[in-house]
């Protein structure tokens, strides 16, 4: 299949490995952070870590948005459905987070709560027509990708006059994350991670395009690859990155070119900025409070915006004490540096968000990792 077959060529990936082993500067120690998830995902899911040199290192960073949803959030969803008594309706990674007091939203279902599963805000907006007698609320996660689907639900809930549907609106954006990692004293605190540059978002960077970027790597002189989610495309924007240090460059380049535009796709960004804002700060899973980081519905859609229809007030809420997922999304900690993983935390029983969504770096590692990290015991004759 064009764009797949041809990106998972383990021939080119030796290639490529052969260049970057040529390339990486025995001397020099390479620290990259791979914001997206989904790369996340595909350098567990094909063992793009054991082809590069020793001397490149690869960071999980928070670039899943189910990892990064905080409890608080959560305890609002569950209390829509458990106090108000709406239909709460999400994507299925969002129903098993944990939340407070043992509860998720998947629980909270069990309990009597009216909470489904839905592929998108359009499949919430219909079930909101289908039962005009009760309120539905979308509860809308996720960066760049998927917000704009959630403003065209609301701008067509508003064109239809439909009284009945709202959003609990979770949407954060992806520049602002990156800028904290490299400058937040709240961060800085938990540790330090030496980053020489990013490989940029697949997805976020179809929706926003590149631009963004380009004053991000002038002023923190970091350089940035845009790469899509196939083994050669993380491969290769490797390979750039690792150039781009040797020639002591800083600079934005865009290995997907077949999907990523300079501007983005500038229709999707217009309907975004009418139905949404920016908050002033927002609290993500393992960064704390980050500054102008996350979107809220417009005033003038106000009718539409969970929050203020049904009151309800954000209570921060700290992590589990035994999980490490907040060290892990700011790239401190490894997942098996975590006491609990695989263990007591594992996909089916997650303590923490990182285990949940496949883009998860504790669940990307489970699934495809953990058997690397058996030590190999050789018998005696």
């Amino acid at each position: 299949m064009k764009y797949i077959d041809e990106f998972r060529d383990g021939g080119i990936a030796r290639k490529i490995a052969e260049r970057l082993a040529l390339e990486a500067q025995p001397q020099r120690q390479y620290s990259f952070m791979e914001f997206c998830g989904g790369h996340t995902h595909a350098i567990s899911r094909y063992g793009i870590a054991d082809l590069l040199p020793p001397n490149v290192r690869m960071v999980h960073g928070p670039g899943c948005p189910v990892c990064v949803l905080p409890i608080g959030r959560i305890d609002m969803a569950i209390e829509l459905a458990l106090q108000h008594g709406a239909i709460v309706c999400s994507y299925g990674d969002t129903l098993r987070v944990p939340a407070s007091g043992g509860l998720s939203l998947v629980k909270a279902k069990a309990r009597g709560g009216d909470i489904r599963m839905v592929y998108s805000a359009a499949d919430a907006l219909e079930i909101a027509r289908q039962n005009p007698e009760r309120d539905v609320v979308f509860f809308a996660i996720g960066f760049e990708t998927t917000t704009p689907p959630t403003a065209l639900a609301i701008r067509d809930a508003h064109r239809a006059q439909l009284q009945n549907f709202s959003v609990l609106c979770c949407h954060v954006l992806t520049p602002a994350a990156i800028t904290h990692i490299l400058e937040s004293p709240e961060v800085r605190q938990y540790g330090t991670v030496p980053l020489d540059g990013f490989v940029g978002p697949a997805h976020v960077s179809i929706v926003i395009g590149f631009e963004p970027y380009v004053q991000f790597a002038i002023d923190y002189q970091k350089p940035v690859v845009i790469a899509g989610f196939e083994p050669l495309d993380v491969m290769q924007a490797i390979l750039m990155l690792v150039r781009q240090i040797n020639e002591g460059r800083a600079v934005v380049e865009n290995e997907f070119s077949r999907a990523v535009t300079r501007h983005g796709n500038q229709n999707a960004q217009a309907l975004m900025a009418e139905i949404f804002e920016q908050r002033e700060s927002f609290e993500w899973r393992g960064l704390g409070e980050v500054p102008a980081s996350a979107l809220k519905i417009r005033p003038a859609y106000a009718q539409f915006d969970a929050e203020s229809r049904f009151k309800l007030t954000y209570q921060p809420v700290a992590d589990n004490k035994a999980c490490e997922c907040g060290a892990i999304l700011r790239g401190v900690k490894k997942p098996t540096d975590c006491k609990i993983f695989g263990t007591v935390c594992t996909p089916e029983n997650p303590v923490g968000s990182c285990m949940v969504s496949s883009e998860g770096a504790c669940a990307a590692h489970y699934s495809y990792g953990r058997f690397r990290d058996i030590p190999v015991v050789t018998q005696k004759a």
